[in-house]
């Protein structure tokens, strides 16, 4: 945490103080924690202004409004959400969506022909970019999104009405889900075990949405239609209960749900292992729902611990095959932190520079964000983006020993954490490597098409200037 976000928080803080001992007893319990990182401390920025941990290292996969290295298509301005899906000859896809008009006060107005929408770029099998190319069109502020089990890319709209959007990573036609909800949607994950969806709400009396389909239905984009959507209700104890939303279709969603539970400013949403992860910015909170014992719980409270809080401005969220959540931020340092299985919270990227607009006098906000936290499949490369970095976006690649990767030791280092509403759950075994959710299938009732080919973007970009501690964790209050 830095100046900036102490200030932010000052009027919490000053509350904080009145309150007590009993506030920072409350604040304590939050269990986790800042300590030291299991990749050891970051050291000094490289040649792209990344401060990495020893033996990582980075490169900048495309820079916004200039054409994708190896390739003709110029990579689209302001990228948000992102995931890598791989095909079938050993490389992957890295998606990422387009948050054009951009979500802070610029009065270059919306930037290219193309509002919104979301990209991609396919690596071979050696890490090589060979192809990049549209995937979705004819959208607004695509924030992020979540793979589902059949290979396709939700890609979310951050707008009053916003829809969800079924998208092909290999360039097929792409379907709006409105079953999903018409609100101001960030991200969504997928319960494979469970067959449900959930869908955070970037406002500051946001909800937190569950889709159910219908019977039968899972599999295929079938799924995404005809099926329920709740909205999450918690107890003074934790107690989760589901309350149905009438129309999922008439905004806005959140005023027809009396009874559900608010969360200040939904952002990132993650299912790994029997949990959902939820961060919500406004109070640099993330979450916990244990979706067996139906209870929610908060696992960090960045607001709480002061300045001595490392992760603030809580937004995308990552977990990987070993149960380390990534968790990016909007502000702060911009950094991207670990959450361990044991509860240890860490820095392990810090962008540094003033192409990120820190602390630079300039008449446009132009203050960047980390975005896009994806893994390569074999989880040894880390793609994010800085947003706004060089005004319009950059897009880097952090290669190196990532806990459940290939180049990483056998076992993860650090003790063992508890699995539970405490935490992710902690690795027993070496992991594999992250295996492939499967390519989209031919297009039938409401499928997506697979083409395996190039995507063409036809309305062109245009250039413009501009220490852990284990206990329970806190039930919702």
């Amino acid at each position: 945490m830095d100046r900036r976000q102490f200030l932010t928080g000052a009027s919490g803080m000053g509350m904080a103080l009145a309150l007590g001992d009993a506030f920072w007893q409350r604040a304590l319990a939050a269990p986790a924690q800042p300590g030291a990182s299991p990749y050891g401390p970051l050291l000094a920025a490289d040649a792209n202004g990344l401060e990495l941990p020893a033996g990582f290292s980075s490169r900048v996969v495309a820079t916004s409004m200039q054409p994708v290295p190896a390739t003709s298509y110029p990579w689209h301005a302001f990228p948000d959400g992102g995931a890598c899906v791989p095909p079938d000859d050993g490389g992957w896809v890295y998606v990422s969506n387009c948050e054009n008009p951009p979500p802070v006060d610029l009065p270059l107005g919306p930037v290219g022909d193309a509002l919104g929408g979301a990209s991609a770029i396919r690596f071979d099998a050696g890490g090589e970019v060979v192809d990049a190319y549209r995937i979705l069109e004819g959208t607004q502020s695509n924030c992020a999104g979540g793979l589902t089990p059949w290979g396709t890319w939700l890609s979310c709209e951050e707008i009053d009405g916003g829809q969800v959007w079924e998208c092909d990573p290999f360039g097929g036609p792409s379907v709006a889900r409105p079953a999903l909800g018409r609100f101001k949607h960030e991200m969504a994950a997928v319960d494979p075990a469970r067959q449900r969806v959930y869908l955070s709400e970037d406002e500051t009396d946001g909800l937190l949405y569950r889709y159910t389909p219908p019977a039968g239905a899972w599999g295929s984009g079938d799924a995404l239609q005809g099926g329920a959507l709740e909205a999450m209700a918690v107890a003074a104890d934790g107690a989760v209960t589901w309350l149905p939303v009438p129309d999922p279709a008439a905004p806005p969603l959140r005023a027809s749900v009396p009874g559900a539970t608010t969360f200040d400013g939904g952002e990132g949403v993650i299912y790994d292992d029997g949990k959902v992860y939820l961060t919500t910015k406004g109070d640099h909170r993330v979450w916990v729902h244990d979706v067996e014992a139906q209870t929610m719980a908060v696992l960090y409270d960045g607001l709480e611990l002061g300045p001595d809080a490392v992760l603030t401005g809580v937004d995308n969220i990552l977990a990987s095959s070993v149960h380390d959540l990534y968790v990016a931020e909007d502000g702060g340092n911009l950094e991207i932190c670990i959450i361990t299985p044991d509860l240890v919270v860490a820095p392990v990227v810090r962008m540094t520079g003033p192409q990120h607009g820190i602390d630079q006098p300039t008449p446009l906000p132009l203050e960047s964000e980390v975005t896009g936290l994806a893994l390569s499949p074999d989880g040894n490369r880390m793609y994010f983006n800085s947003e706004r970095g060089q005004v319009f976006g950059i897009t880097y690649e952090v290669t190196g020993p990532w806990r459940g990767g290939t180049l990483a030791p056998a076992t993860p280092s650090g003790p063992s954490g508890p699995s539970g509403p405490s935490g992710p759950s902690a690795p027993a075994e070496p992991p594999a490597a992250t295996t492939a959710p499967g390519a989209p299938a031919t297009a039938r009732g409401g499928e997506l098409a697979r083409t395996g080919g190039v995507g063409a973007w036809a309305a062109g970009a245009a250039a413009a200037a501009a220490v852990a501690l284990r206990s329970l964790a806190r039930p919702y209050r």
